[in-house]
């Protein structure tokens, strides 16, 4: 019987505030409330995602993303289970604190430094049938590590006009990434995200969205509605599954799971040249 495969999944936008922490942690728990082992890796120096899930004190974290990335710069084994906390809402973490910005910067002088975490998770890879990579707001390398240890990157945007505007910058790298270090990588497609349903402009965003981009990459379906209870959440270490078992977010995100495990044909064939 041949071995499931698990795919690596980056939730990445150079833009901040977006929902990617929130989209990280939803889409991990409701993965796993579908019966899947999940891994959801913190790849921001910030630690929002380790905050997000109980570990408030970040700098009393000996194992980290940050040092477990050190130990295979310097070639040092590694024994990956040191690393991985796990969460009461079964799924596992791999944590991050502000020593991933000193990481980041030994990176540009390291051997493969693209290929730093790919070859930190691989040996995980067999434990899980999805890994999730909350990435940092930026194009640095350690976003380029995620994406290039990823088999898709799923893009939250939210529905706000200079959200939108950014979005031919994310592309080129992905294209950047795709051509020179994973030609694997695929674009898992755009997920619409602090959603005011009442506003013309979420609408509008949606349209033009469709219009600009939706030729060569897929929008979802599922459209994340903006709420209070996700910050409420988030003081008390809880994901909004949890905290608001029959939320509108709950039943977006619970949604949004179902399309990912599709995994639904994604148009592909032109989003690696138009974004050169």
């Amino acid at each position: 019987m041949p071995q499931k495969k698990c795919e690596v999944i980056a939730i990445a936008n150079q833009k901040g505030g977006v929902g990617k922490t929130t989209t990280t942690l939803s889409l991990g728990v409701a993965l796993a409330k579908l019966g899947k082992k999940v891994l959801v890796i913190d790849a921001d120096p910030q630690g929002d995602l380790t905050t997000c899930m109980g570990w408030y004190d970040q700098d009393k974290l000996d194992n980290t993303i940050s040092s477990l990335m050190e130990q295979s710069i310097y070639d040092k084994p590694i024994n990956n289970d040191d690393y991985i906390l796990h969460h009461k809402e079964n799924i596992d973490l791999l944590p991050s604190n502000i020593e991933l910005s000193a990481t980041e910067m030994n990176l540009v002088s390291s051997k493969d430094r693209e290929k730093i975490l790919k070859n930190c998770i691989e040996p995980l890879k067999d434990k899980y049938d999805y890994i999730l990579i909350d990435c940092m707001p930026s194009l640095g390398m350690i976003t380029i590590n995620a994406l290039a240890c990823s088999d898709k990157i799923i893009i939250p945007v939210q529905s706000h006009y200079l959200s939108v505007k950014g979005m031919s910058q994310l592309l080129r790298t992905v294209s950047r990434v795709q051509r020179k270090i994973n030609p694997n990588l695929k674009i898992g497609g755009i997920l619409l995200t602090l959603v005011d349903a009442r506003t013309k402009l979420s609408r509008e965003m949606k349209m033009q969205l469709q219009e600009v981009y939706g030729n060569v990459v897929k929008i979802y379906d599922t459209q994340i509605p903006k709420a209070i209870k996700v910050a409420e959440a988030t003081s008390v270490g809880e994901s909004i599954f949890s905290y608001d078992k029959s939320g509108r977010v709950t039943e977006a995100y619970s949604y949004f799971a179902k399309e990912v495990v599709r995994n639904e044909p994604t148009r592909q064939k032109n989003a690696s040249t138009k974004y050169r």
